[in-house]
């Protein structure tokens, strides 16, 4: 019997799953070394680390499983902004974003009996303009540090936020029309397959 498999470490992906109702699937961290290269374009870069995550479950899955791979990145200035390293870092950041527009991006990898697919989800985000009180109260809560850009949108980062053009959940890293879009592909139909 066929089973879901989740190739990532990330709790909000996990909780993402939850929300729509699909409980019934294992995760398995790909523990990938997810290093910028620099030169490349957000959208190789996503499908590249998405891809490289659902590869990196495939000895630990039956043929049959449908694997889930997903990588997220903020692109802002020519630069992708990735998690920051400390608060400094994180502050950085935030001031480098304050008052402007930057991209999310996130590769999506579905894999099941050797065919593999991948796409790419691309969210606007207009950050408002912040002092710097409010960058530093915002690092100070610790919600920056394991967040690309420094900032989470489903936390007190949604008081950041001025303006989304896009899908919410693809900030959250996991856009899901998409992935049932993808899904779909493969015989599963998220609106009929999850618990109530």
């Amino acid at each position: 019997m066929r089973k879901i498999v989740l190739a990532s470490s990330s709790p909000r992906r996990a909780a993402l799953f939850a929300a729509i109702g699909l409980k019934d699937y294992e995760i398995i961290n790909p523990e990938v070394d997810e290093t910028v290269v620099p030169g490349f374009p957000p959208e190789d870069l996503v499908a590249h680390w998405s891809r490289k995550k659902a590869e990196k479950v495939m000895p630990k899955c039956e043929p049959s499983d449908i694997i889930i791979g997903a990588d997220t990145v903020v692109w802002h200035g020519g630069r992708i902004l990735g998690k920051p390293a400390d608060a400094r870092q994180a502050a950085e950041m935030l001031r480098s974003i304050s008052g402007d527009w930057h991209s999310v991006y996130t590769g999506v990898t579905v894999s099941q009996d050797g065919k593999m697919k991948t796409e790419i989800e691309v969210t606007g985000v207009l950050i408002r303009s912040l002092t710097q009180e409010q960058i530093e109260s915002y690092v100070a809560c610790g919600e920056s540090l394991d967040k690309a850009g420094a900032y989470g949108i489903q936390g007190r980062g949604a008081l950041l936020c001025e303006r989304l053009d896009g899908d919410y959940y693809n900030v959250m890293g996991m856009p899901l029309y998409r992935l049932s879009h993808l899904l779909a592909d493969y015989g599963l139909d998220l609106l009929v397959s999850c618990d109530p």
